[in-house]
């Protein structure tokens, strides 16, 4: 894989609702028509993958095993290690990419009538897996029900809709020494890059996982899912840690595929 570079600056059209922004270059370690999950709520509470019975004075969890839940911010939003507790970092409403900030859900702490206060919330920042706490009414929650799986060892991406396989795919993942990064991440934002027979292929996936060895690397070193102009090195362990997914698969998994969609990447 060659050396990082920018991506050459490309515009497409970001739907949230009635929202629309430009989207902008993604710097994404090795090679690198926006799409939010559908029925963002209105309303906090408005959404719910699971009826919620009776409310805990405690944190509850959110979706199912086949549903999840995104949150797009609506404000600048500021995460708590525990609501209303120490700040952990703060988000402007786009990221530094230029697309709106969007957070995986994992839980929520509820009011008296059932309504969510505060979510806890994956973050698309180093290290990984770091969770925050952020305020319910600063946020659009969404239902999703995609999930992408990515298997290290035997080099297979499989994405999943309502728990059944829709695609599957053999990739390539980080090389030994610049490994890709194992966990539970997501999807932070899309892209279509300027040129599809470039280093990046036709579409990408930017995810809120982080190299863990290129930290110094241009935003840290984050990792996306995307093809490639190297159809060799598919089914090989040959990146900076990022995910190739030959073009024409990729592009059938960028477009089942919305922000907010949960990742597990596994040895």
């Amino acid at each position: 894989m060659a050396r990082h570079r920018r991506l050459p600056r490309t515009k497409a059209a970001v739907a949230i609702g009635t929202l629309a922004v430009s989207a902008g270059a993604l710097p994404w370690i090795g090679h690198g028509r926006a799409a939010y999950p559908r029925a963002i709520a209105a309303r906090q509470g408005a959404v719910s993958a699971t009826r919620v019975v009776r409310c805990s004075p405690g944190p509850t969890p959110t979706g199912s095993a086949t549903r999840f839940l995104a949150a797009v911010a609506r404000t600048p939003t500021t995460a708590y290690r525990s609501p209303g507790g120490r700040v952990v970092a703060r988000f402007s409403t786009s990221n530094q990419d230029r697309f709106r900030t969007v957070f995986a859900v994992l839980a929520a702490r509820r009011d008296a009538q059932c309504v969510p206060v505060w979510y806890r919330v994956q973050l698309p920042i180093r290290p990984n897996g770091t969770t925050g706490w952020i305020r319910a009414r600063s946020v659009a929650v969404a239902s999703v029900d995609t999930e992408i799986v990515v298997h290290v060892r035997a080099r297979r991406l499989v994405l999943l809709r309502g728990g059944r396989v829709v695609l599957a795919t053999p990739v390539s993942t980080g090389a030994p020494d610049t490994p890709t990064p194992v966990g539970r991440f997501y999807v932070k934002e899309r892209l279509v890059p300027a040129d599809p027979n470039g280093p990046w292929g036709p579409a990408a996936l930017g995810t809120s996982a982080y190299s863990p060895v290129l930290k110094t690397w241009a935003e840290g070193g984050p990792v996306g899912i995307h093809g490639t102009d190297d159809p060799s090195a598919i089914g090989r362990a040959a990146s900076h840690g990022c995910i190739r997914v030959p073009n024409a698969v990729m592009r059938r998994l960028f477009a089942l595929t919305p922000a907010g969609t949960p990742i597990v990447i596994t040895r």
